[in-house]
């Protein structure tokens, strides 16, 4: 009888222990869990990874997203020998913490250690509760329990590398690390991971740039406590918090509202040339009248990569809210940087050659009359000449015979997006047209790539859009040429004939250009005040272009050389030239009517023929021997003494004949080849 009375006991104690086992189960399995999931900072990285801009999240806090193999193993070592040195064992609740801290408290009366677990300070992080009431404990029991039946425990110390609070408004070991020592955690100092390990048990009072004796006294506490090594004399607390960095503002603020849901932007952009332009631009700027702001730009043409935008010389007020204006996208007159296009299609429509003789005199179009910037005329001078010396009548003969809605589409075809009210008129020539800094690198950066645009961009990674050929290899050399041998600014002779350059100023000394180029890279300068108004005596070469050549030379050691020059280009004198290039004429001289003029009879204008292994052949009637056959602008056949021959096409697509005879009259043609 007693035998069976002490089964059923025991029977009985075994179903109260499992039924209490069975509803502590339920009891931490119905834990509302908070979201493990939190928002974390949006970074931008450049072209190698280093970090040029943090965006706080919502309620103003940076916290950095973060894996363990970000941190250096010796600061979670010492954390865990710290905090929690049976985090791999316990289930969340370490009972042998908890007696230790309540014998502590009762033999001292007072408490000394905490029991809680880095699981229990991941529920307070997480719930952002209090812990010095018995029911709040109690909830950080219940969910730590419930954490670690639905996370391992990397997660687990994952999530407190993320949350644990470093003062003020820095959440996260890498926001941690960054904010106090201005690194990343990967490689700490075993002071730094001391100071970092006793900061989140109170990030406010151990703060060591208003509270420097207690964070003393709690990073030693640490190092004694963990026994870890440190140097005999350790090494002054961080007496402030490093900012975050926040390099290329202007353009790290477009990108971040294009895609607001996106955390991580890896950019084309190299950290150390940023800083360094960035200093570059706030030195230019030093010593100009109030309101003078400045913009640079540089990018790769062989790729169209943006290496570098600086879009205010300050992220801040110059003369109002001016230093937020990104002055590399503003609207603006470009001067006379546009006058290299207008000579490169004149050269690709056979108007001109470099060493074109042009009249550099007065001339009127209507009530049109342009003037040099000097008020004085050079008289007769090469094309080479004029455009070295940046005269404004020679470019303005050659749009009016280009046309201005010509030199709009070559423009276009550069990559640019011309802004302008109303028809184009000359004086697009001279600047009559809003550009901004961004299209004119992009406009240079065709010119040593041979008249093709790559477009620039600024993400690493996304497919580029294809070139287009905004003029011939031939005309982008020889534009190139004679940028190359324009004197540079004074104390910049090492760079002569290395780098090609442009300088420009927008009508009443508003904007002051200077864009240039190497065989690798393009850089555009500007300066001026953002809201437009004159800022009297800055010229573009005398303010601008030493500025662009100090960027170039923070860019690299040396120019990469130019490109040489493609075989087609005719490089030859003056008196060599076909006697319709020797001099430059209006269209309605060179290509005018009357009898016995050259007449192309084949192929028919507008033809499009199969493409052959010979080439195209060409027939004529009429017109005084010998005749020049050009194509695309460019001499194919001189002194030909008879009215057909067979022209070397053989590549697809669009081509300009142009037959010229012994007294100037020509006649041309266009055909497609597929």
């Amino acid at each position: 009888m007693i035998r069976r009375f002490g089964l059923f006991a025991l029977v009985g104690l075994l179903g109260l222990g499992a039924g209490l086992r069975d509803g502590f189960d339920r009891w931490v399995d119905e834990t509302v869990v908070p979201p493990v999931l939190v928002e974390t900072s949006t970074e931008v990285r450049d072209q190698r990874g280093a970090l040029m801009r943090v965006f706080p999240v919502e309620d103003g806090r940076v916290r950095l997203a973060v894996a363990l193999d970000q941190v250096d193993p010796g600061f979670i070592a010492m954390l865990l020998a710290y905090e929690d040195k049976r985090f791999y064992r316990h289930s969340g609740v370490d009972p042998l913490a908890i007696l230790r801290a309540a014998g502590q408290a009762i033999w001292q009366g007072e408490i000394v250690s905490g029991g809680s677990t880095l699981t229990m300070q991941v529920a307070r992080l997480l719930e952002n509760s209090g812990t010095g009431r018995w029911h709040g404990k109690l909830r950080q029991i219940r969910l730590a329990l419930a954490l670690e039946r639905q996370l391992d425990k990397d997660q687990i110390l994952s999530l407190y590398l993320l949350h644990a609070p470093y003062g003020g408004a820095v959440e996260g070991v890498r926001a941690g690390s960054l904010a106090w020592f201005g690194k990343e955690p990967a490689r700490l100092t075993t002071a730094e991971a001391a100071l970092l390990v006793a900061l989140p048990q109170a990030p406010e009072a151990r703060r060591p740039d208003r509270h420097p004796a207690r964070a003393e006294a709690a990073r030693a506490r640490v190092l004694y406590r963990t026994q870890a090594s440190a140097q005999d004399h350790l090494p002054e607390l961080p007496d402030r918090m490093v900012p975050f960095v926040r390099r290329a503002p202007h353009l790290t603020d477009r990108i971040a509202a294009e895609d607001p849901f996106r955390h991580r932007f890896d950019l084309t952009l190299d950290a150390q040339l940023q800083s360094q332009l960035e200093a570059l631009a706030a030195h230019a700027v030093r010593g100009q009248p109030r309101g003078v702001s400045a913009a640079m730009l540089v990018a790769d043409h062989r790729t169209g990569a943006i290496l570098a935008s600086v879009g205010s010389p300050q992220y801040a007020a110059i003369g109002g809210t001016a230093g937020f204006v990104d002055m590399t996208r503003a609207v603006r007159s470009p001067g006379s940087t546009l006058k290299p296009f207008v000579y490169g299609l004149a050269f690709d429509q056979g108007l001109a050659h470099p060493d074109t003789l042009i009249n550099d005199a007065p001339v009127a179009f209507g009530r049109y009359a342009p003037q040099n910037f000097d008020g004085q005329f050079r008289g007769e001078l090469t094309v080479r000449e004029a455009l070295q010396l940046s005269l404004n009548i020679p470019p303005v003969l050659l749009t009016q015979e280009l046309g201005a809605a010509r030199l709009m589409a070559g423009l276009r075809a550069g990559g640019a997006v011309p802004r302008l009210h109303g028809k184009p008129g000359l004086a697009v020539a001279l600047g009559g047209v809003g550009l901004t800094l961004a299209d004119l690198v992009q406009l240079y950066g065709a010119l040593p790539q041979g008249g093709q645009a790559a477009p620039l961009y600024v993400m690493q990674g996304g497919a580029q859009p294809p070139r287009n050929r905004m003029m011939s290899r031939a005309a982008a050399w020889q534009v190139s040429h004679i940028l190359a041998s324009i004197t540079p600014p004074s104390g910049t002779a090492a760079h002569a004939g290395q780098i090609a350059y442009k300088t420009g100023t927008s009508y009443g000394h508003r904007d002051a250009w200077a864009i240039g180029f190497d065989g690798s890279h393009v850089i555009g300068v500007w300066l001026g005040r953002p809201d437009g108004t004159p800022v009297p005596g800055v010229f573009g070469g005398d303010l601008a272009a030493p500025i662009l050549f100090e960027a170039f030379g923070r860019l690299k050691a040396s120019p990469d050389p130019l490109p040489a020059p493609p075989p087609e280009t005719l490089i030859v004198s003056t008196a060599a030239l076909p006697a319709p290039l020797q001099r430059f004429r209006p269209r309605d001289a060179v290509f005018a009517g009357g009898a016995n003029r050259p007449v192309v009879t084949f192929p028919p204008d507008g033809a499009v023929l199969r493409r052959g292994l010979d080439g195209v052949s060409l027939k004529l009637r009429a017109g005084v021997l010998p005749l020049t056959v050009l194509v695309d602008g460019a001499p194919v056949v001189t002194g030909l003494q008879r009215r057909d021959v067979v022209l070397p096409l053989t590549s697809p697509g669009f081509s300009r004949i142009s037959v010229i005879d012994a007294k100037g009259r020509a006649a041309q043609v266009q055909i497609r080849l597929d």
